[in-house]
């Protein structure tokens, strides 16, 4: 668990104390719950290396039975263009 400081002025300070005590809570659990909230609204962060795995995996899955030795030679190539 981390800590954080919050720098607020008297009258901020103030006004948090007395909506913790009216709640019977600590001004620290006070803001705890306004972050946890606030951050409960936010979509978790994306894993894009995985994405990307997945994405190449199934990929290979369609067309596993391609690979590169089964490509053509320049000159395969070349002459297989020339005759269409």
């Amino acid at each position: 668990m981390k800590n954080i400081t919050v720098a607020l002025d008297d009258e901020t300070y103030r006004k948090a104390r007395i909506a913790a005590a009216q709640r019977e809570v600590s001004v620290s659990a006070l803001v705890k719950k306004f972050l946890v909230t606030l951050t409960a609204e936010i979509p978790p962060s994306r894993n894009l290396k995985r994405e990307q795995e997945v994405l190449l995996d199934s990929i290979w899955q369609r067309h596993s039975g391609f690979t590169t030795t089964e490509n053509l030679s320049r000159d395969d190539l070349h002459e297989r263009h020339a005759l269409h």
